[in-house]
């Protein structure tokens, strides 16, 4: 059993990237799609300039074009692109292609494990904040990734019942509207806590 891998979402302020290099997450999200947690090219990179290396950059987008996507990447902004929204199989693997590892998000539907993403995540909506039924999510032989209302209160029960290999947060480890430090590393403990035995 591995230890399961933390991403934390949405990063805007060069105090969400010191809270992530204090708890050690293994994924950093930055948001370049339309939404509360938009970060420009520009912001990210300069956010990523105190960025722990050794945490892994994803870039969030919905329904953006590959070339757009590219040009982040080509810029040094992420590592990983999570895709929302309709993903070809053909868009997936010209990203792959590049160099780009990637995320494809299943929101509310079935996984297709035949899809050709690195990642496969099971999300309720984008930041909704509602928690899926665990149970119900079925075990495929992929990387998987849960997200979708979770939080440093039920991060350890979701990682008992879901076993998967990496959990993302965004909105559960914030305090009026802001990263919360604490809750950060809360989360990542919670989550990490019953490998520690």
């Amino acid at each position: 059993m591995t230890m399961v891998q933390v991403k934390i979402c949405g990063l805007m302020r060069p105090d969400d990237i010191q809270a992530v290099n204090k708890a050690q997450a293994d994924f950093a999200g930055f948001v370049f799609a339309p939404s509360r947690h938009y970060v420009s090219l520009e912001t990210a990179l300069a956010l990523q300039a105190e960025l722990n290396p050794k945490i892994q950059k994803v870039g969030v987008f919905v329904n953006e074009t590959t070339a757009e996507i590219l040009a982040i990447y080509q810029a040094g902004a992420i590592d990983i692109a999570q895709l929302h929204g309709k993903s070809t199989a053909e868009e997936i693997k010209e990203l792959q292609d590049a160099g780009l590892k990637v995320i494809q998000v299943f929101e509310r539907k079935s996984i297709d494990p035949q899809s050709l993403a690195n990642y496969l995540m099971v999300d309720s909506g984008k930041g909704s904040g509602q928690v899926l039924n665990w149970k119900a999510l079925p075990h495929i032989d992929r990387t998987t990734i849960l997200a979708g209302g979770l939080n440093p209160d039920n991060i350890s029960q979701a990682v008992t019942i879901v076993n998967p290999d990496i959990v993302d947060v965004s909105t559960g480890v914030e305090t009026d509207g802001h990263k919360d430090p604490a809750k950060i590393m809360n989360f990542i403990k919670n989550a990490k806590e019953e490998y520690a035995l």
